[in-house]
């Protein structure tokens, strides 16, 4: 038997603490409709499904444990008819896993990634309402995509990931033949950065990076274990956003660039 798709999202969403559960869920729209944003790379002539139900019945049933198309295929053929109905998706539809491959590797990875985690930063961001408001942990990292790799080159994808929920907010896909640096900068746009601290490892110890998390009223903290570039003092230039003083900013090679709330 499949796993139930409400107990693979109630265990995501054990970090979301609502104020008003049934107010603030209603305010939030289905996963198939964000996903009908992503645009259907299908001739008009041979849409026989929506878009939106078959991806989100695609991303429970990966949620829930299939590691294959056929066995998304079959999860989903394993739902009850009348959920799928309320997802968007005939009771009695009939998925090919060929034909479900060919859909999935013609899709914009990048908008996928656009309208997936704008939903689960909605998510997140429903919290109980404080005095004060906390800095949001945000780390950006990137890792290789279990199972990508081909002859030519493997997939690299950049993510930004929510320090106390560990949700993704934001990601996309590294260039092939480049690295995650370039691909800093448009990862963050869609984000709001304000009372937001960006944590980076030593790859993303760059004054770029810096201004631009600066100009969107955001912090960043990059760590490394090495020296990557000369230290911020009083008598050379500064680290982005950062205040002269004639005290020697610390040296030790442990810590590139930090910048707290001005």
């Amino acid at each position: 038997m499949p796993s139930s798709p409400i107990d693979v999202l109630a265990r995501h969403l054990e970090h979301v603490a609502l104020t008003d559960p049934l107010t603030d869920l209603l305010d939030l729209p289905a996963l198939p409709e964000v996903l009908d944003t992503v645009p259907d790379p299908r001739s008009r002539r041979g849409r026989r499904y929506r878009l939106g139900p078959l991806l989100a019945l695609s991303l429970l049933a990966v949620l829930g444990g299939a590691t294959s198309l056929a066995k998304i295929t079959r999860v989903i053929a394993g739902y009850d008819p009348h959920l799928r109905a309320r997802a968007g998706l005939p009771g009695t539809a009939k998925l090919a896993a060929s034909t479900l491959g060919r859909l999935l590797s013609r899709l914009d990875g990048d908008a996928f990634d656009t309208a997936t985690c704008g939903y689960l930063a909605s998510l997140a961001a429903c919290g109980p309402p404080s005095d004060r408001t906390p800095l949001i942990g945000l780390a950006v990292d990137g890792k290789t995509l279990r199972g990508s790799r081909t002859p030519d080159t493997t997939v690299h994808l950049l993510a930004a990931t929510r320090h106390d929920t560990q949700t993704v907010v934001a990601q996309r896909q590294v260039e092939a033949h480049s690295n995650e640096i370039p691909a800093f900068t448009p990862l963050l746009p869609g984000l709001d950065l304000t009372h937001t601290v960006i944590t980076a490892d030593a790859l993303h110890t760059q004054h770029e990076h810096a201004r631009h998390i600066i100009a969107a009223d955001g912090h960043y903290l990059f760590l490394s274990s090495r020296a990557t570039s000369p230290p911020c003092t009083a008598d050379s230039r500064p680290c982005p956003g950062a205040k002269r003083s004639s005290t020697t900013a610390p040296t030790r090679p442990d810590t590139a660039a930090a910048r707290s709330a001005a």
